[in-house]
């Protein structure tokens, strides 16, 4: 096996593959610092290498420093960096895009800049999470009811199923002890969800601002996908977590997630779902995610090659 030092650089094709990648990895008390195309993480136990292509997320717990090589590396590898706060409560997230297309970007924003479509993508979305439901003809308002009902169901399910005591979701901003054992998880793993969406949502291309549900944050896209699997992926694995005891709530919860997200293939699902959900509004999903070219736009929505002068192309020049 080669080591990551000797390992060639990837190229733009085999970059995109996003969905092969780790959803996360969280490292807490040690420096980051860059080795080739790895990332050493530096801790009183030793040096470990990770290869920064394969990471989707990472997760910068305190008492983590990194170097500005390290950034370089993730940079260049399209990689998420989330740094999260005591007890995985607040993030600040960064990544460069793995496609060289913008097709992606321009479907999600037309798509967004429609009403009419804007609504059409959120039942999509509403579909996607609760396949058993058929919302044409909701509003948002019908839309935001039901999917209030259905998350209050999943928590009574995942009561039963683990017999963790449920009195009804309660969080105070930047307060994480203020709420119970099953709390407590059910914020971390919502943050930890964040950063997975916000790191895909980035190597697409797409804009995380750029809402269908949520709107008015510089995240509500990130938000939109995170909610998709809420209610299959983060709620029950945070109760799974909740159901082994108290201590070290927050860690526990991460790794339950890190298990089930394996399981699950959340990337996989990830990157599926926003592509088949901003592909009716693109040209995406023609090849074009792979071109690595700039083309200048021309009239009624044609494209013409870059690098290169038309001025002969233009009667009376």
């Amino acid at each position: 096996m080669r080591t990551p030092a000797a390992r060639g650089q990837s190229t733009p094709r085999e970059l995109t593959r996003v969905s092969d990648r780790l959803s996360f990895v969280y490292l807490e008390r040690c420096v980051v610092h860059r080795d080739a195309n790895a990332i050493t993480a530096d801790d009183a136990d030793g040096t470990v290498h990770i290869p920064a292509a394969t990471i989707g997320a990472l997760l910068l717990g305190p008492g983590t420093r990194i170097t500005h090589q390290a950034m370089s590396v993730l940079g260049e590898c399209g990689a998420g960096v989330v740094w999260v706060g005591e007890n995985s409560v607040r993030y600040y997230a960064s990544g460069r895009a793995l496609t060289r297309s913008s097709g992606l970007a321009e479907a999600q924003a037309a798509a967004w800049a429609n009403r009419r479509s804007r609504i059409d993508v959120a039942r999509a979305m509403y579909r996607t999470r609760f396949p058993d439901e058929d919302p044409a003809g909701l509003t948002r308002h019908e839309l935001l009811g039901r999917e209030g009902t259905r998350v209050k169901e999943c928590y009574r399910r995942e009561s039963l199923r683990t017999g963790v005591r449920w009195h009804g979701r309660r969080y105070t901003p930047g307060d994480f002890a203020s709420g119970d054992t099953p709390n407590q998880a059910v914020t971390a793993a919502a943050q930890c969800m964040y950063g997975i969406a916000h790191a895909v949502v980035a190597a697409l291309g797409c804009s995380p601002a750029l809402g269908f549900v949520h709107s008015g944050h510089e995240l509500s896209f990130v938000l939109d996908v995170a909610d998709l699997y809420k209610t299959d992926v983060g709620i029950p694995a945070a109760f799974d977590a909740a159901a082994d005891g108290d201590e070290d709530i927050a860690a526990r919860t991460r790794r339950a997630l890190r298990d089930r997200n394996r399981e699950t293939r959340l990337l996989d699902r990830c990157v599926d779902d926003i592509k088949r959900l901003l592909a009716p509004y693109g040209r995406y999903g023609s090849g074009e995610e792979e071109a690595d070219r700039v083309d200048l736009q021309t009239d009624r929505d044609g494209r013409v090659a870059g690098g290169r002068n038309h001025s002969h192309e233009v009667e009376g020049w």
